[in-house]
């Protein structure tokens, strides 16, 4: 029973992958951009180090992405799994991109643009969240 409702707990976000988060009027806008930055090896590590470091997206998602970070327990709803591949099949870059930029309200998801990372290492930690979802 316990360990049925830590799953659940663990996986509540996850449950509403269909949720947009970026607004209605500004969807296909925000559709469009473009990850800047090619899906490189290199560029891939690039923007794991800035989630593990500088863009602190480990406190929340976890190390591996899988939404499991020291901060996670208690987050209503809790941070997203990036190693869902259907999540990953179900949002643009750009999308992906206007919620690091601006967070989510009412979400423990905060902006992280401007305050703590640059737009250039946004692209970049955008990649290293698609590749979670491809292994």
């Amino acid at each position: 029973m316990l360990i049925l409702a830590v799953s659940t707990l663990a996986f509540a976000a996850e449950s509403d992958l269909a949720k947009k988060r970026v607004p209605a009027e500004r969807l296909n806008e925000i559709q469009a951009l473009k990850n800047p930055f090619s899906p490189s090896s290199e560029n891939i590590e690039k923007g794991k180090e800035l989630y593990q470091t500088k863009a602190t997206c480990f406190t929340c998602h976890g190390k591996e992405g899988r939404g499991d970070g020291l901060a996670a327990p208690g987050l209503d709803p809790s941070p997203r799994n990036f190693t869902n591949a259907g999540f990953h099949t179900m949002r643009t870059d750009g999308e992906l991109f206007w919620v690091i930029k601006k967070g989510i309200p009412g979400t423990a998801m905060m902006p992280m643009v401007g305050s703590v990372i640059t737009d250039d290492e946004a692209w970049l930690v955008l990649l290293y969240e698609r590749s979670l979802g491809k292994r």
